[in-house]
Protein backbone atom coordinates (compact mmCIF):
# COMPACT_ATOMS: atom_id res chain seq x y z
CA UNK A 1 0.00 0.00 0.00
CA UNK A 2 2.79 2.35 0.99
CA UNK A 3 4.67 1.38 -2.15
CA UNK A 4 1.66 2.27 -4.30
CA UNK A 5 1.27 5.61 -2.54
CA UNK A 6 4.95 6.35 -3.14
CA UNK A 7 4.65 5.58 -6.85
CA UNK A 8 1.50 7.65 -7.08
CA UNK A 9 3.23 10.52 -5.33
CA UNK A 10 6.16 10.37 -7.75
CA UNK A 11 3.82 10.33 -10.72
CA UNK A 12 2.01 13.33 -9.32
CA UNK A 13 5.22 15.23 -8.82
CA UNK A 14 6.47 14.24 -12.29
CA UNK A 15 3.19 15.45 -13.72
CA UNK A 16 3.51 18.73 -11.89
CA UNK A 17 7.11 19.12 -13.10
CA UNK A 18 6.09 18.34 -16.68
CA UNK A 19 3.13 20.68 -16.40
CA UNK A 20 5.48 23.36 -15.12
CA UNK A 21 7.90 22.76 -17.96
CA UNK A 22 5.09 22.91 -20.49
CA UNK A 23 3.88 26.06 -18.81
CA UNK A 24 7.32 27.61 -19.11
CA UNK A 25 7.46 26.58 -22.77
CA UNK A 26 4.00 27.97 -23.41
CA UNK A 27 4.87 31.23 -21.65
CA UNK A 28 8.14 31.39 -23.59
CA UNK A 29 6.34 30.77 -26.87
CA UNK A 30 3.80 33.43 -25.91
CA UNK A 31 6.56 35.94 -25.33
CA UNK A 32 8.35 34.91 -28.52
CA UNK A 33 5.27 34.83 -30.76
CA UNK A 34 3.24 37.63 -29.24
CA UNK A 35 5.25 39.92 -26.97
CA UNK A 36 8.58 39.69 -28.89
CA UNK A 37 7.06 39.07 -32.32
CA UNK A 38 8.51 42.23 -33.80
CA UNK A 39 12.00 41.51 -32.48
CA UNK A 40 12.20 38.02 -33.98
CA UNK A 41 10.53 39.13 -37.20
CA UNK A 42 13.22 41.77 -37.60
CA UNK A 43 15.88 39.16 -36.87
CA UNK A 44 14.45 36.89 -39.53
CA UNK A 45 14.31 39.73 -42.01
CA UNK A 46 17.89 40.63 -41.19
CA UNK A 47 19.07 37.16 -42.08
CA UNK A 48 16.77 36.63 -45.08
CA UNK A 49 16.41 40.11 -46.60
CA UNK A 50 19.10 42.22 -48.18
CA UNK A 51 19.05 45.87 -49.17
CA UNK A 52 20.91 46.15 -52.44
CA UNK A 53 22.00 49.46 -53.99
CA UNK A 54 21.00 49.82 -57.63
CA UNK A 55 23.71 52.17 -58.91
CA UNK A 56 22.75 55.00 -61.24
CA UNK A 57 24.67 55.19 -64.49
CA UNK A 58 26.89 58.26 -64.56
CA UNK A 59 26.20 60.53 -67.49
CA UNK A 60 28.72 60.47 -70.31
CA UNK A 61 30.54 63.53 -71.66
CA UNK A 62 30.77 64.46 -75.33
CA UNK A 63 32.84 66.94 -77.30
CA UNK A 64 31.77 68.52 -80.57
CA UNK A 65 33.48 66.99 -83.59
CA UNK A 66 33.39 69.54 -86.38
CA UNK A 67 30.16 69.24 -88.34
CA UNK A 68 29.73 65.57 -87.41
CA UNK A 69 28.15 63.86 -84.45
CA UNK A 70 29.60 64.60 -80.99
CA UNK A 71 32.30 62.24 -79.70
CA UNK A 72 32.30 60.54 -76.29
CA UNK A 73 35.32 61.51 -74.21
CA UNK A 74 34.18 60.22 -70.79
CA UNK A 75 32.23 56.98 -70.51
CA UNK A 76 31.56 54.13 -68.11
CA UNK A 77 32.91 50.61 -67.78
CA UNK A 78 31.06 48.05 -65.61
CA UNK A 79 33.09 46.70 -62.68
CA UNK A 80 32.19 44.63 -59.62
CA UNK A 81 33.09 44.26 -55.96
CA UNK A 82 33.16 40.68 -54.66
CA UNK A 83 32.01 40.25 -51.06
CA UNK A 84 31.37 37.32 -48.73
CA UNK A 85 29.10 36.50 -45.80
CA UNK A 86 31.59 34.44 -43.74
CA UNK A 87 28.90 33.49 -41.21
CA UNK A 88 27.21 31.11 -43.68
CA UNK A 89 30.26 29.78 -45.54
CA UNK A 90 31.34 26.22 -44.71
CA UNK A 91 34.91 25.87 -43.44
CA UNK A 92 35.82 23.50 -46.27
CA UNK A 93 34.69 26.08 -48.85
CA UNK A 94 36.78 29.02 -47.63
CA UNK A 95 40.03 27.84 -49.17
CA UNK A 96 38.28 26.89 -52.42
CA UNK A 97 36.79 30.39 -52.72
CA UNK A 98 40.16 32.06 -52.08
CA UNK A 99 41.87 29.85 -54.67
CA UNK A 100 39.22 30.73 -57.26
CA UNK A 101 39.70 34.43 -56.57
CA UNK A 102 43.47 34.09 -57.00
CA UNK A 103 42.94 32.45 -60.39
CA UNK A 104 40.22 34.79 -61.66
CA UNK A 105 40.49 38.13 -59.85
CA UNK A 106 44.29 38.17 -59.61
CA UNK A 107 45.63 41.58 -58.58
CA UNK A 108 42.10 42.86 -57.86
CA UNK A 109 41.76 40.43 -54.92
CA UNK A 110 42.21 41.99 -51.46
CA UNK A 111 45.63 41.14 -50.02
CA UNK A 112 44.09 39.96 -46.74
CA UNK A 113 41.17 38.11 -48.33
CA UNK A 114 42.00 34.80 -46.50
CA UNK A 115 41.83 36.60 -43.14
CA UNK A 116 38.61 38.37 -44.11
CA UNK A 117 36.76 35.23 -45.18
CA UNK A 118 37.79 33.53 -41.91
CA UNK A 119 35.86 36.06 -39.77
CA UNK A 120 32.93 33.76 -39.01
CA UNK A 121 31.14 36.32 -36.86
CA UNK A 122 31.01 38.82 -39.76
CA UNK A 123 28.25 39.01 -42.36
CA UNK A 124 30.06 41.22 -44.88
CA UNK A 125 33.67 41.18 -46.02
CA UNK A 126 35.08 42.57 -49.29
CA UNK A 127 37.25 40.02 -51.08
CA UNK A 128 37.99 41.79 -54.38
CA UNK A 129 37.33 45.15 -56.04
CA UNK A 130 37.31 46.49 -59.58
CA UNK A 131 36.89 43.15 -61.37
CA UNK A 132 35.50 43.10 -64.91
CA UNK A 133 32.16 41.68 -66.01
CA UNK A 134 33.96 38.66 -67.50
CA UNK A 135 35.74 37.96 -64.23
CA UNK A 136 32.50 38.34 -62.29
CA UNK A 137 30.70 35.87 -64.54
CA UNK A 138 33.47 33.30 -64.08
CA UNK A 139 33.23 33.56 -60.29
CA UNK A 140 29.42 33.43 -60.40
CA UNK A 141 29.57 30.19 -62.41
CA UNK A 142 31.19 28.44 -59.40
CA UNK A 143 27.93 28.90 -57.40
CA UNK A 144 29.71 29.66 -54.14
CA UNK A 145 27.39 29.91 -51.13
CA UNK A 146 27.82 33.21 -49.27
CA UNK A 147 29.58 35.07 -52.11
CA UNK A 148 27.91 38.08 -53.73
CA UNK A 149 28.63 40.93 -56.12
CA UNK A 150 28.04 44.67 -56.04
CA UNK A 151 27.99 46.27 -59.50
CA UNK A 152 29.52 49.71 -60.02
CA UNK A 153 31.20 51.74 -62.74
CA UNK A 154 34.68 52.84 -63.59
CA UNK A 155 35.16 56.06 -65.53
CA UNK A 156 37.11 55.66 -68.75
CA UNK A 157 38.63 58.42 -70.90
CA UNK A 158 39.21 56.96 -74.38
CA UNK A 159 41.03 60.07 -75.68
CA UNK A 160 43.69 59.85 -72.97
CA UNK A 161 45.32 63.23 -72.29
CA UNK A 162 42.95 65.19 -74.56
CA UNK A 163 41.29 67.91 -72.48
CA UNK A 164 42.48 66.36 -69.21
CA UNK A 165 42.22 69.48 -67.02
CA UNK A 166 39.01 70.47 -68.76
CA UNK A 167 37.36 67.09 -68.04
CA UNK A 168 38.82 66.21 -64.64
CA UNK A 169 38.30 62.62 -63.50
CA UNK A 170 36.34 60.26 -61.24
CA UNK A 171 38.60 58.44 -58.77
CA UNK A 172 38.45 54.82 -57.63
CA UNK A 173 36.15 55.76 -54.75
CA UNK A 174 33.68 57.25 -57.23
CA UNK A 175 34.40 60.87 -56.30
CA UNK A 176 34.44 63.43 -59.11
CA UNK A 177 37.47 65.68 -59.00
CA UNK A 178 38.43 68.76 -61.03
CA UNK A 179 37.14 69.98 -64.36
CA UNK A 180 33.68 69.34 -65.74
CA UNK A 181 33.38 66.03 -63.87
CA UNK A 182 33.30 67.93 -60.57
CA UNK A 183 31.76 71.15 -61.86
CA UNK A 184 28.73 69.33 -63.34
CA UNK A 185 28.68 66.43 -60.89
CA UNK A 186 25.07 67.06 -59.82
CA UNK A 187 23.86 66.54 -63.39
CA UNK A 188 26.28 63.73 -64.24
CA UNK A 189 25.98 61.60 -61.09
CA UNK A 190 22.29 60.70 -61.12
CA UNK A 191 20.67 59.08 -58.06
CA UNK A 192 21.13 55.48 -56.93
CA UNK A 193 18.10 53.21 -56.51
CA UNK A 194 17.41 50.59 -53.83
CA UNK A 195 16.23 46.95 -53.92
CA UNK A 196 15.10 45.40 -50.63
CA UNK A 197 14.35 41.71 -51.15
CA UNK A 198 14.69 38.17 -49.83
CA UNK A 199 17.84 36.41 -51.07
CA UNK A 200 18.96 32.82 -51.09
CA UNK A 201 22.20 31.57 -49.56
CA UNK A 202 24.06 32.61 -52.71
CA UNK A 203 22.85 36.21 -52.25
CA UNK A 204 20.62 35.91 -55.33
CA UNK A 205 17.46 38.08 -55.00
CA UNK A 206 14.15 36.15 -54.93
CA UNK A 207 10.86 37.53 -56.18
CA UNK A 208 8.83 36.59 -53.10
CA UNK A 209 8.18 38.68 -50.01
CA UNK A 210 5.42 41.18 -49.23
CA UNK A 211 8.01 43.60 -47.86
CA UNK A 212 10.01 43.71 -51.09
CA UNK A 213 10.75 47.25 -52.27
CA UNK A 214 12.38 48.57 -55.42
CA UNK A 215 13.23 52.19 -56.17
CA UNK A 216 14.65 52.55 -59.64
CA UNK A 217 17.88 54.51 -60.10
CA UNK A 218 17.82 57.82 -61.96
CA UNK A 219 20.70 57.89 -64.42
CA UNK A 220 22.88 60.95 -64.81
CA UNK A 221 22.57 63.27 -67.78
CA UNK A 222 24.80 62.93 -70.82
CA UNK A 223 26.46 66.32 -71.30
CA UNK A 224 27.61 67.71 -74.66
CA UNK A 225 30.28 70.38 -74.31
CA UNK A 226 30.83 73.38 -76.57
CA UNK A 227 34.48 72.34 -76.97
CA UNK A 228 35.41 71.02 -80.43
CA UNK A 229 37.70 68.01 -80.04
CA UNK A 230 39.61 68.96 -83.20
CA UNK A 231 40.27 72.52 -82.03
CA UNK A 232 41.15 71.18 -78.59
CA UNK A 233 43.59 68.66 -80.05
CA UNK A 234 45.29 71.26 -82.25
CA UNK A 235 45.47 73.82 -79.45
CA UNK A 236 47.22 71.27 -77.24
CA UNK A 237 49.62 70.34 -80.02
CA UNK A 238 50.41 73.98 -80.88
CA UNK A 239 50.84 74.85 -77.20
CA UNK A 240 53.29 72.04 -76.52
CA UNK A 241 55.27 72.80 -79.67
CA UNK A 242 55.32 76.54 -78.95
CA UNK A 243 56.45 76.06 -75.35
CA UNK A 244 59.24 73.78 -76.53
CA UNK A 245 60.40 76.36 -79.08
CA UNK A 246 60.29 79.11 -76.46
CA UNK A 247 62.07 77.12 -73.78
CA UNK A 248 59.00 77.46 -71.54
CA UNK A 249 57.73 74.75 -69.21
CA UNK A 250 54.07 75.56 -68.76
CA UNK A 251 51.30 77.42 -70.50
CA UNK A 252 47.64 77.63 -71.42
CA UNK A 253 45.47 78.35 -74.45
CA UNK A 254 41.85 79.46 -74.49
CA UNK A 255 39.80 79.57 -77.71
CA UNK A 256 36.33 81.14 -77.65
CA UNK A 257 33.52 82.15 -79.98
CA UNK A 258 33.28 85.95 -79.52
CA UNK A 259 29.61 86.07 -80.48
CA UNK A 260 28.38 83.48 -77.97
CA UNK A 261 31.23 83.26 -75.41
CA UNK A 262 31.25 79.49 -75.91
CA UNK A 263 34.58 77.84 -75.12
CA UNK A 264 35.95 75.95 -78.12
CA UNK A 265 39.23 74.81 -76.55
CA UNK A 266 40.88 75.02 -73.15
CA UNK A 267 44.40 73.57 -73.21
CA UNK A 268 47.05 73.35 -70.50
CA UNK A 269 50.60 72.04 -70.37
CA UNK A 270 51.98 70.02 -68.67
CA UNK A 271 49.08 67.60 -68.77
CA UNK A 272 48.24 64.05 -67.66
CA UNK A 273 46.14 60.98 -68.51
CA UNK A 274 42.94 60.95 -66.40
CA UNK A 275 42.84 57.15 -66.75
CA UNK A 276 46.05 57.14 -64.68
CA UNK A 277 45.48 60.16 -62.45
CA UNK A 278 47.06 58.25 -59.56
CA UNK A 279 50.44 58.34 -61.34
CA UNK A 280 50.60 62.16 -61.25
CA UNK A 281 53.29 63.37 -58.84
CA UNK A 282 52.65 67.11 -58.99
CA UNK A 283 49.03 67.92 -58.12
CA UNK A 284 49.19 71.25 -59.96
CA UNK A 285 48.83 69.27 -63.21
CA UNK A 286 45.17 68.66 -62.30
CA UNK A 287 44.21 72.35 -62.20
CA UNK A 288 42.77 74.14 -65.20
CA UNK A 289 44.96 77.25 -65.12
CA UNK A 290 42.65 79.22 -67.41
CA UNK A 291 39.91 79.28 -64.78
CA UNK A 292 41.58 78.46 -61.46
CA UNK A 293 44.73 80.61 -61.26
CA UNK A 294 44.52 84.42 -61.23
CA UNK A 295 47.58 86.31 -62.48
CA UNK A 296 48.63 89.77 -63.59
CA UNK A 297 47.98 89.78 -67.37
CA UNK A 298 50.09 92.88 -68.05
CA UNK A 299 49.64 94.98 -71.16
CA UNK A 300 46.80 93.03 -72.76
CA UNK A 301 44.73 95.14 -70.34
CA UNK A 302 45.69 98.28 -72.27
CA UNK A 303 43.03 97.21 -74.77
CA UNK A 304 40.41 97.76 -72.06
CA UNK A 305 41.63 101.06 -70.56
CA UNK A 306 41.88 102.63 -74.02
CA UNK A 307 38.37 101.32 -74.82
CA UNK A 308 36.99 102.79 -71.59
CA UNK A 309 38.47 106.23 -72.34
CA UNK A 310 37.23 106.08 -75.96
CA UNK A 311 33.78 104.99 -74.74
CA UNK A 312 33.71 108.01 -72.39
CA UNK A 313 34.60 110.31 -75.28
CA UNK A 314 37.93 111.35 -73.69
CA UNK A 315 40.37 110.09 -76.35
CA UNK A 316 40.57 108.66 -79.86
CA UNK A 317 43.35 106.62 -81.45
CA UNK A 318 44.64 109.90 -82.96
CA UNK A 319 44.78 111.78 -79.64
CA UNK A 320 48.35 112.89 -78.90
CA UNK A 321 50.31 113.16 -75.69
CA UNK A 322 53.95 113.71 -74.71
CA UNK A 323 55.87 110.50 -74.07
CA UNK A 324 58.85 111.22 -71.81
CA UNK A 325 59.63 107.52 -71.26
CA UNK A 326 58.24 107.69 -67.75
CA UNK A 327 55.50 109.37 -65.75
CA UNK A 328 55.36 110.40 -62.09
CA UNK A 329 52.28 109.29 -60.16
CA UNK A 330 52.34 110.39 -56.50
CA UNK A 331 55.57 108.92 -55.11
CA UNK A 332 55.98 106.32 -57.91
CA UNK A 333 57.89 106.73 -61.17
CA UNK A 334 56.27 104.57 -63.84
CA UNK A 335 58.49 103.69 -66.79
CA UNK A 336 57.92 102.21 -70.22
CA UNK A 337 59.40 98.82 -70.97
CA UNK A 338 60.22 100.16 -74.46
CA UNK A 339 62.44 103.21 -74.04
CA UNK A 340 62.09 104.52 -77.60
CA UNK A 341 59.48 106.78 -79.13
CA UNK A 342 60.24 109.81 -76.95
CA UNK A 343 58.21 112.89 -77.90
CA UNK A 344 54.68 113.51 -79.13
CA UNK A 345 52.88 110.24 -79.74
CA UNK A 346 49.34 109.14 -80.57
CA UNK A 347 47.26 106.75 -78.52
CA UNK A 348 47.51 104.26 -81.39
CA UNK A 349 51.31 104.43 -81.18
CA UNK A 350 51.09 103.94 -77.41
CA UNK A 351 49.06 100.83 -78.12
CA UNK A 352 51.42 99.58 -80.83
CA UNK A 353 54.53 100.01 -78.68
CA UNK A 354 52.76 99.16 -75.41
CA UNK A 355 53.74 102.43 -73.73
CA UNK A 356 52.72 102.60 -70.08
CA UNK A 357 52.82 106.38 -70.26
CA UNK A 358 50.03 106.21 -72.85
CA UNK A 359 47.74 104.03 -70.75
CA UNK A 360 48.28 106.26 -67.67
CA UNK A 361 47.49 109.30 -69.85
CA UNK A 362 44.22 107.66 -70.99
CA UNK A 363 43.20 106.92 -67.40
CA UNK A 364 43.95 110.49 -66.32
CA UNK A 365 41.62 111.85 -68.99
CA UNK A 366 38.76 110.09 -67.17
CA UNK A 367 39.40 112.48 -64.28
CA UNK A 368 39.98 115.66 -66.27
CA UNK A 369 43.74 115.09 -66.43
CA UNK A 370 44.29 113.51 -63.04
CA UNK A 371 43.99 109.97 -61.68
CA UNK A 372 41.59 111.30 -59.04
CA UNK A 373 38.66 109.52 -57.42
CA UNK A 374 36.44 110.25 -60.42
CA UNK A 375 38.91 108.60 -62.81
CA UNK A 376 39.36 105.64 -60.50
CA UNK A 377 35.60 105.19 -60.08
CA UNK A 378 35.12 105.14 -63.86
CA UNK A 379 37.98 102.66 -64.27
CA UNK A 380 36.49 100.41 -61.59
CA UNK A 381 33.09 100.62 -63.27
CA UNK A 382 34.53 99.39 -66.58
CA UNK A 383 36.96 96.85 -65.17
CA UNK A 384 34.79 95.30 -62.48
CA UNK A 385 31.15 96.12 -63.22
CA UNK A 386 31.17 95.95 -67.02
CA UNK A 387 34.05 93.64 -67.97
CA UNK A 388 33.63 91.60 -64.75
CA UNK A 389 37.31 91.40 -63.81
CA UNK A 390 37.64 90.03 -60.29
CA UNK A 391 34.27 88.24 -60.49
CA UNK A 392 33.33 84.60 -60.97
CA UNK A 393 32.13 84.08 -64.53
CA UNK A 394 30.07 80.99 -63.71
CA UNK A 395 31.97 78.78 -66.15
CA UNK A 396 30.94 75.16 -65.50
CA UNK A 397 34.40 73.94 -64.51
CA UNK A 398 35.36 73.18 -60.90
CA UNK A 399 37.80 75.39 -59.07
CA UNK A 400 37.09 78.76 -60.68
CA UNK A 401 38.82 81.63 -58.89
CA UNK A 402 37.62 85.20 -59.04
CA UNK A 403 40.90 87.02 -58.48
CA UNK A 404 40.69 90.60 -57.27
CA UNK A 405 40.37 94.14 -58.51
CA UNK A 406 40.88 96.63 -55.67
CA UNK A 407 38.07 99.14 -55.30
CA UNK A 408 38.93 102.88 -55.17
CA UNK A 409 37.04 103.00 -51.88
CA UNK A 410 39.76 100.84 -50.30
CA UNK A 411 42.97 102.29 -48.92
CA UNK A 412 45.00 100.41 -51.54
CA UNK A 413 42.82 101.72 -54.36
CA UNK A 414 44.96 104.82 -54.76
CA UNK A 415 46.33 106.58 -57.82
CA UNK A 416 49.53 104.51 -57.93
CA UNK A 417 47.61 101.23 -57.83
CA UNK A 418 45.23 102.41 -60.54
CA UNK A 419 48.01 103.68 -62.77
CA UNK A 420 49.57 100.19 -62.58
CA UNK A 421 46.18 98.67 -63.38
CA UNK A 422 46.16 100.52 -66.71
CA UNK A 423 48.88 98.12 -67.88
CA UNK A 424 47.64 95.02 -66.03
CA UNK A 425 49.66 95.10 -62.82
CA UNK A 426 48.25 95.41 -59.31
CA UNK A 427 45.23 93.31 -60.28
CA UNK A 428 44.58 89.57 -60.37
CA UNK A 429 42.34 88.09 -63.06
CA UNK A 430 41.89 84.74 -64.77
CA UNK A 431 42.27 83.96 -68.44
CA UNK A 432 38.57 83.11 -68.73
CA UNK A 433 37.66 86.56 -67.33
CA UNK A 434 39.96 88.41 -69.73
CA UNK A 435 39.06 86.40 -72.84
CA UNK A 436 35.33 86.73 -72.13
CA UNK A 437 35.67 90.49 -71.67
CA UNK A 438 37.66 90.64 -74.92
CA UNK A 439 34.73 89.01 -76.70
CA UNK A 440 32.65 92.05 -75.73
CA UNK A 441 35.44 94.42 -76.72
CA UNK A 442 35.48 93.23 -80.34
CA UNK A 443 31.96 91.80 -80.97
CA UNK A 444 30.03 95.09 -80.90
CA UNK A 445 30.22 95.68 -77.15
CA UNK A 446 28.02 92.82 -75.91
CA UNK A 447 29.18 90.95 -72.80
CA UNK A 448 27.88 87.42 -72.37
CA UNK A 449 28.93 85.06 -69.57
CA UNK A 450 31.07 82.16 -70.82
CA UNK A 451 29.82 78.60 -71.07
CA UNK A 452 31.23 75.19 -71.80
CA UNK A 453 27.88 73.35 -72.00
CA UNK A 454 26.15 72.99 -75.35
CA UNK A 455 23.34 70.71 -74.18
CA UNK A 456 22.37 67.12 -73.42
CA UNK A 457 22.32 63.85 -75.34
CA UNK A 458 19.71 61.21 -74.53
CA UNK A 459 20.24 57.45 -74.76
CA UNK A 460 19.05 57.43 -78.38
CA UNK A 461 21.64 60.07 -79.34
CA UNK A 462 19.11 62.90 -79.66
CA UNK A 463 20.62 66.28 -78.79
CA UNK A 464 18.81 68.94 -76.75
CA UNK A 465 20.45 72.40 -76.58
CA UNK A 466 21.19 73.90 -73.18
CA UNK A 467 18.45 76.07 -71.76
CA UNK A 468 20.78 78.06 -69.52
CA UNK A 469 19.93 81.76 -69.53
CA UNK A 470 22.94 83.97 -70.24
CA UNK A 471 21.77 87.58 -70.47
CA UNK A 472 23.62 89.95 -72.80
CA UNK A 473 24.94 93.27 -71.45
CA UNK A 474 25.88 96.17 -73.69
CA UNK A 475 29.07 97.22 -71.86
CA UNK A 476 30.55 99.57 -74.48
CA UNK A 477 29.06 101.17 -77.56
CA UNK A 478 29.22 99.57 -80.99
CA UNK A 479 31.36 102.50 -82.13
CA UNK A 480 33.87 101.95 -79.32
CA UNK A 481 34.01 98.24 -80.19
CA UNK A 482 34.67 99.06 -83.84
CA UNK A 483 37.50 101.43 -82.86
CA UNK A 484 38.98 98.86 -80.43
CA UNK A 485 38.97 96.22 -83.17
CA UNK A 486 40.81 98.48 -85.59
CA UNK A 487 43.34 99.47 -82.93
CA UNK A 488 44.06 95.76 -82.33
CA UNK A 489 44.48 95.13 -86.08
CA UNK A 490 46.84 98.09 -86.45
CA UNK A 491 48.74 97.00 -83.36
CA UNK A 492 49.30 93.53 -84.77
CA UNK A 493 50.45 94.95 -88.09
CA UNK A 494 53.19 96.77 -86.18
CA UNK A 495 54.63 93.57 -84.74
CA UNK A 496 58.04 92.54 -86.14
CA UNK A 497 57.63 90.67 -89.43
CA UNK A 498 58.71 87.33 -88.00
CA UNK A 499 55.94 87.38 -85.39
CA UNK A 500 52.88 87.99 -87.60
CA UNK A 501 52.89 85.27 -90.24
CA UNK A 502 49.16 85.61 -90.78
CA UNK A 503 47.31 84.35 -93.82
CA UNK A 504 46.60 87.08 -96.35
CA UNK A 505 43.11 88.50 -96.79
CA UNK A 506 41.96 88.18 -93.17
CA UNK A 507 41.40 90.56 -90.28
CA UNK A 508 43.71 89.58 -87.44
CA UNK A 509 44.26 91.73 -84.35
CA UNK A 510 45.64 91.42 -80.85
CA UNK A 511 47.75 92.70 -78.00
CA UNK A 512 50.88 91.48 -76.24
CA UNK A 513 51.47 91.34 -72.51
CA UNK A 514 54.62 90.66 -70.47
CA UNK A 515 54.16 90.61 -66.71
CA UNK A 516 56.56 90.28 -63.83
CA UNK A 517 56.00 87.51 -61.31
CA UNK A 518 55.05 88.33 -57.74
CA UNK A 519 56.73 86.37 -54.96
CA UNK A 520 55.67 87.32 -51.48
CA UNK A 521 55.09 91.06 -51.61
CA UNK A 522 57.53 92.02 -54.33
CA UNK A 523 58.16 91.52 -58.03
CA UNK A 524 60.84 89.14 -59.27
CA UNK A 525 62.78 90.77 -62.11
CA UNK A 526 64.34 87.52 -63.33
CA UNK A 527 61.03 85.95 -64.36
CA UNK A 528 58.16 87.14 -66.56
CA UNK A 529 54.99 85.63 -67.99
CA UNK A 530 54.13 86.17 -71.66
CA UNK A 531 50.54 86.62 -72.85
CA UNK A 532 48.95 87.22 -76.22
CA UNK A 533 45.25 88.03 -76.65
CA UNK A 534 43.72 88.43 -80.08
CA UNK A 535 41.04 87.58 -82.62
CA UNK A 536 40.70 86.53 -86.22
CA UNK A 537 38.19 86.33 -89.05
CA UNK A 538 37.31 87.91 -92.33
CA UNK A 539 34.51 90.48 -92.31
CA UNK A 540 33.74 89.87 -88.59
CA UNK A 541 35.67 88.25 -85.71
CA UNK A 542 35.15 84.49 -85.72
CA UNK A 543 37.32 83.46 -82.80
CA UNK A 544 39.26 84.81 -79.83
CA UNK A 545 42.51 83.16 -78.72
CA UNK A 546 44.37 83.84 -75.49
CA UNK A 547 47.82 82.33 -74.90
CA UNK A 548 49.95 82.29 -71.73
CA UNK A 549 53.55 81.01 -71.50
CA UNK A 550 55.78 80.75 -68.43
CA UNK A 551 58.85 79.05 -66.98
CA UNK A 552 60.44 79.29 -63.53
CA UNK A 553 63.37 81.70 -63.56
CA UNK A 554 62.94 82.66 -67.24
CA UNK A 555 61.74 85.79 -68.99
CA UNK A 556 58.85 84.95 -71.31
CA UNK A 557 57.52 87.71 -73.58
CA UNK A 558 54.08 88.14 -75.05
CA UNK A 559 55.31 89.12 -78.51
CA UNK A 560 58.31 86.83 -78.81
CA UNK A 561 56.96 83.67 -77.15
CA UNK A 562 53.14 83.76 -76.87
CA UNK A 563 52.31 85.43 -80.19
CA UNK A 564 53.72 82.60 -82.39
CA UNK A 565 51.40 80.12 -80.67
CA UNK A 566 48.47 82.46 -81.38
CA UNK A 567 49.51 82.69 -85.03
CA UNK A 568 49.81 78.92 -85.41
CA UNK A 569 46.33 78.29 -84.01
CA UNK A 570 44.80 81.27 -85.84
CA UNK A 571 46.03 80.17 -89.27
CA UNK A 572 44.85 76.61 -88.62
CA UNK A 573 41.41 77.82 -87.49
CA UNK A 574 40.90 79.83 -90.68
CA UNK A 575 41.27 76.63 -92.67
CA UNK A 576 39.38 74.39 -90.23
CA UNK A 577 36.39 76.75 -89.99
CA UNK A 578 36.46 77.29 -93.77
CA UNK A 579 36.57 81.07 -93.37
CA UNK A 580 37.03 82.67 -96.76
CA UNK A 581 39.24 85.78 -97.25
CA UNK A 582 37.70 89.21 -97.44
CA UNK A 583 36.44 90.37 -100.80
CA UNK A 584 38.56 93.06 -102.41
Amino acid sequence: MKHKQFIQSRITWLGLVLAGLFGVIIIRLFFMQIVQYGYYTDKAKESQEKEITLPARRGEIYLQDGSGAPTKVALNEAIYTVYADPSIIEDNDRGVIIQALKEIAGAEMAKNAPERIAKKESKYQVLATGISRTQAEKIKSRNFVGVGFVPSQRRVYPEGELGAQLLGFVNMEGKAQYGVEQGLNDQLAGKDGVLRTVTDVRQVPLSIGKDNMRREPVNGKNIVLTVDRNIQAYAEEALEKGLRNAGATNGSVLVMDPKTSEVKAMANYPTYDPNRYYAVKDGSAFSDYAVSTPYEPASVIKSFIFAAAIDQGKITPQTTYHNAGSVQVADALIKNAYQGGIGTRTIQEAFNWSLNTGSVFAARQLGGGQLNRQARDIMYDYYHQRFHFGELTGIEVAGESKGRVVSPSEEQGNAVRYSNMTFGQGMNVTMIQVATAYNALINGGKYRAPTIVAGEMNDTEDFTPSGRERPTEQVISEHTSEVARQMAVTGRQNLPEGLKKDKKGYTIGGKTGTSQVVEGNHYVFSETVGTYLGFGGAETPEYVIMVRVAAPGKKMEGGLHASPIFTDISNWLLDYKKIYPKKD
